[in-house]
């Protein structure tokens, strides 16, 4: 159980990150939760904004599930190669798209549990599906998350999904996607690997590990 004055004190810093972080939004350009979560596949290991160019022609060429899946697998890995490991995700989302076809009519499921079943998708890529295509809670835990958590004192982990089942349990969840989207922009920004500039932290006082020289 949390005290009410650690949950008290993580809820002020939240609001104070939120306003200093006002323009905190996911990067990655979709229309529908489909191209959510091609985009968020694509996005391992490869810059938003490389993804969000590859995306552009990628959306028009396979508009629906059923373009993916009949998709040639060789065209595909060449239609993606530029956001790297692309063979990897040629494979996952064509065949994501398959059981999506057979499995859920061609739209994209909503539940954690279906979209884990999916071949290519974990925690991560389902909560940001679930927080930013259907309006539901998500926790997204993504190197910036992990280091900013871990430097506030919110968890201790350092196993993705522990430090999602932490930050559930402190936040509220009707915040949990506002919150993944604020930490990502605070550890790009300000709390920065290795070298965080805690001098212009608006949370500093607050922070446990300030002064830290070292990422987690």
């Amino acid at each position: 159980m949390i005290r009410s004055d650690i949950r008290k004190k993580s809820l002020k810093v939240l609001d104070i990150l939120a306003a200093t972080h006002s323009d905190a939004a996911i990067a990655l350009e979709f229309s529908n939760p489909l191209e959510l979560l091609v985009a968020t596949i694509l996005s391992a290991q490869c810059t938003d904004v490389r993804v969000n160019q590859v995306t552009r022609d990628l959306f028009r060429k396979y508009p629906d599930a059923r373009a993916y899946a009949e998709a040639d697998l060789s065209e595909f890995e060449n239609d993606i190669r530029s956001t790297g490991f692309y063979r990897n995700k040629a494979r996952n989302i064509v065949a994501a798209a398959r059981t999506i076809l057979e499995d859920h009519g061609g739209k994209v499921p909503s539940s954690m549990e279906e979209l884990t079943d999916l071949p290519g998708v974990g925690r991560k890529t389902a909560n940001v599906v679930r927080g930013n295509a259907f309006g539901l809670p998500g926790m997204v835990v993504d190197t910036h998350v992990k280091r900013v958590s871990f430097r506030l004192g919110w968890t201790a982990e350092k196993d993705p999904g522990k430090i999602e089942r932490d930050l559930s349990t402190l936040l509220p969840e009707e915040r949990w996607t506002e919150a993944s989207h604020v930490l990502i922009f605070h550890g790009r920004r300000i709390c920065k690997a290795p070298v965080p500039s805690c001098s212009g932290c608006p949370v500093l006082e607050y922070c446990p590990r300030a002064g830290v020289m070292k990422s987690r």
